[in-house]
C-alpha cells in the first residue's frame, strides 16, 4: 500500500470516530450549497495530476500560470464540501484525495522564506501570503469546528512556516497591512503565538487609515474597500477587540450615501483599478452582515441581503453563522433621498430615488447622472489651449444651490535667454521654467451644477482667451438608444447634438439632453484625453462659452 493510501485509510478510520464529538453545520440555503457543489466538480475536473508535475494538484489559470494561492482555494473549496453533510461530496474519499494532492502542492511551491507567489506581479510575496493564509486560517477553523481533524496535519507545517514569513514581511499598499492582521489573527486563534500579536500591534499602531469622509486611503469602493473591511471585521472577532470595528463602521455608513438605485456603486473616486468600474457592494459582505448582527441594525441587514448571494459563501457561513439571514435583524430601506458632500474625497451625492447624480473635483469624469436603467456614465469637457485643455476643476465649492468646479489655465511663448546661453546638456524642454514668457494667454473654465425639479443642469463657461474651440462629450451606457442627434461620420459610436434636445433610453427608462450646440465638430481635441468607450454625445462650442445643457429624467 502507497504511502498516500495508508494514510487517507488512518484518516478517514479517525474521522469516522470522531464525527459524533463535532459541531453540527448550520443549515444553510440548499441552492448555496448545490452552486458550492458545482464548484467542487469544477475544481476535480481541472486540477493537475500529472505524475511528478510541480503543481500536480493546482490548477491552471486561463493564461495558462499556476498562481501560488490557488492550493488554498481548491483546499477551502474540497474541505467546506467534505465536512458539511448536505453537499453530495461529503466524506466522498475521491474528495479527500484530491484536497491530499493540493496540500502536497500547497507545501511544495512555498518559497524558502514560507511565502507564495502571484505570478503575474508578485515573487517571494508577504502580502498574497496574507491573503492565502486569511482563507485557509478559516478553512482549519471549520475543520476543526465540524469535524475535519484529519486536514490539519496536511497543512499545518506550510501554515506555520508562512505565519513565520508574516512576523518578518514587508507589504505594498495600505490594505496589505490590515489583512496580514488578520492573517496573523487567525494563525493566533489556531495556535497561539506571542509573537503574532506583536507583529499586529505593530501594523495597527500606525492606526487605520480611514478619513472624516469615512474613506480609506485607497477609497476603492468595490475592491480594497472590502479587503480592508473583511480583515479588519476578522481581527475585531478573533482577536476579541471590537474597537477594531469602528473604522468598518465609518466606511459602511459613508458607503450608504455612494449606492445607485439598482445596488451599483459609485466608483469614480477610487484611486485603484476598480476606477469607473461597475460593481455592487458584494466584497464588502462579511463587514457588513457582521455589524448588520452585532449592532442590530436594520440598514445593514438590508445591505447584507441584497449582496449575500453574490459575496456570501459556505465556508463563511460556517465561519460565521451569526450571519444567516434568519439571525440578522428586520431589514430597514437604505438612504434614498438625500444631498451628501464628501469635501475630503472630493464627492458631492444627491440621489431621489431612481435617479441620482455625482460631482467630483479634480477628475476628467466630473459629472455622472442616472435615472433608473438609463446612465450617464461621464460628463467630460476639453479645450482646443495649448493641448492642456482638459477640464478637471480643480476647485469644487458651493454657491447657493450650485456646485462650482473651476479650472484656470496659463501658457505662452518662450523668449531666448539674454543675455545669451548656450543650451547644451540640457533639453530644451528643461529649460522652460528659466525662460521669460511674453503673448501669454489664458483660459478659466467652470462647470456649474445645480439639481431642477427633474435632473440637473449644467452651466458651462469658458473665458479669458477667445475663438478657442469647446468640446463636450457626454458618454452614455451601451446598449441605449440616441434620438435627435445625428450620427457622426467618422467617428465610431458617436452623435453631435447640433440644436434642441437629445432622448437617451435604455429599457423603460429616459433622459432628455440639450439644448445642443455644433459650431464645430472637432471631437479629438489635441491634449485631451481620448473619447470614452461606448456611445458618445458632442456639443460643441467656442469661447467665450456660456453653455447650459439640462439632464432631464422623462418618466
Amino acid at each position: 500500500m502507497h504511502r498516500r493510501e495508508a494514510l487517507k485509510t488512518v484518516a478517514l478510520a479517525a474521522a469516522a470516530t470522531r464525527l459524533s464529538a463535532a459541531a453540527t453545520p448550520p443549515r444553510l440555503p440548499q441552492a448555496l450549497v448545490d452552486a458550492h457543489d458545482k464548484g467542487v466538480d469544477d475544481v476535480i475536473a481541472k486540477q493537475e495530476l500529472t505524475p511528478g508535475h510541480r503543481h500536480r494538484g493546482n490548477i491552471r489559470s486561463a493564461d495558462s500560470l499556476f498562481w501560488g494561492g490557488t492550493p488554498g482555494g481548491i483546499i477551502s473549496t474540497l474541505s467546506t464540501a467534505y465536512l458539511l453533510p448536505q453537499s453530495r461530496h461529503y466524506r466522498k474519499p475521491l474528495v479527500f484525495e484530491r484536497i491530499q494532492l493540493a496540500a502536497e502542492c500547497f507545501a511544495r511551491i512555498q518559497t524558502p522564506d514560507g511565502n507564495w507567489v502571484l505570478p503575474i506581479t508578485n515573487f517571494n510575496s508577504p502580502p498574497d501570503t496574507s491573503f492565502i493564509i486569511q482563507g485557509m486560517g478559516q478553512t482549519l477553523l471549520n475543520a476543526r469546528q465540524y469535524g475535519f481533524p484529519e486536514l490539519e496535519p496536511l497543512v499545518m507545517p506550510a501554515v506555520k512556516k508562512a505565519g513565520e514569513a508574516l512576523v518578518r514581511g514587508g507589504v505594498h499598499t495600505p490594505n496589505h497591512r490590515w489583512v496580514v492582521c488578520s492573517a496573523l489573527a487567525l494563525l493566533h486563534q489556531l495556535y497561539p503565538n506571542p509573537r503574532y500579536l506583536k507583529r499586529i500591534d505593530q501594523w495597527l499602531a500606525e492606526s487605520v487609515d480611514i478619513d472624516a469622509d469615512g474613506q480609506y486611503t485607497e477609497r476603492s469602493s468595490i475592491g480594497y474597500n472590502g479587503i480592508c473591511n473583511r480583515a479588519l471585521t476578522i481581527c475585531a472577532h478573533s482577536l476579541n477587540r471590537p474597537e477594531l470595528l469602528n473604522p468598518v463602521r465609518q466606511n459602511l455608513q459613508a458607503m450608504l450615501y455612494l449606492i445607485h438605485a439598482d445596488g451599483e456603486v459609485v466608483t469614480e473616486i477610487s484611486r485603484r483599478q476598480d476606477l469607473n468600474q461597475r460593481g455592487t457592494m458584494f466584497n464588502s459582505w462579511l463587514g457588513i452582515a457582521y455589524l448588520a448582527w452585532k449592532d442590530r441594525d436594520g440598514q445593514m441587514a438590508a445591505l447584507a441581503r441584497s449582496v449575500e448571494a453574490q459575496g456570501a459563501g459556505v465556508a463563511a457561513y460556517l465561519n460565521y453563522p451569526q450571519l444567516l439571514g434568519s439571525e440578522l435583524p428586520a431589514s430597514k430601506p437604505l438612504p434614498d433621498n438625500y444631498e451628501k458632500l464628501m469635501p475630503i474625497t472630493g464627492i458631492a451625492r444627491v440621489r431621489r430615488g431612481k435617479m441620482s447624480a455625482s460631482i467630483l473635483r479634480g477628475r476628467d469624469r466630473f459629472f455622472t447622472f442616472r435615472y433608473g436603467s438609463a446612465v450617464v456614465t461621464a460628463v467630460r469637457f476639453s479645450s482646443a489651449f495649448f493641448g492642456k485643455g482638459q477640464f478637471l476643476g480643480e476647485t469644487m465649492e458651493k454657491k447657493g444651490n450650485a456646485y462650482v468646479l473651476t479650472q484656470r489655465l496659463r501658457a505662452g511663448y518662450y523668449q531666448p535667454f539674454d543675455p545669451p546661453r548656450v543650451v547644451t546638456t540640457e533639453t530644451y524642454d528643461d529649460t522652460r521654467e528659466e525662460r521669460r514668457q511674453t503673448e501669454v494667454c489664458e483660459l478659466e473654465s467652470v462647470a456649474e451644477l445645480s439639481e431642477t425639479p427633474k435632473g440637473f443642469r449644467l452651466r458651462i463657461r469658458a473665458k479669458g482667451t477667445d475663438e478657442v474651440p469647446l468640446t463636450v462629450e457626454i458618454n452614455l451606457r451601451e446598449g441605449g438608444t440616441i434620438t435627435g442627434a445625428d450620427k457622426h461620420p467618422a467617428f465610431a459610436d458617436s452623435w453631435v447634438l447640433r440644436q434642441g434636445h437629445a432622448t437617451y433610453s435604455l429599457g423603460q427608462d429616459k433622459i432628455r439632453i440639450g439644448p445642443g450646440s455644433a459650431p464645430h465638430t472637432y471631437l479629438e481635441v489635441r491634449g485631451a484625453l481620448p473619447k470614452l468607450a461606448g456611445p458618445c454625445l458632442f456639443i460643441t462650442a467656442i469661447t467665450p462659452v456660456d453653455q447650459v445643457i439640462d439632464f432631464e429624467r422623462l418618466s
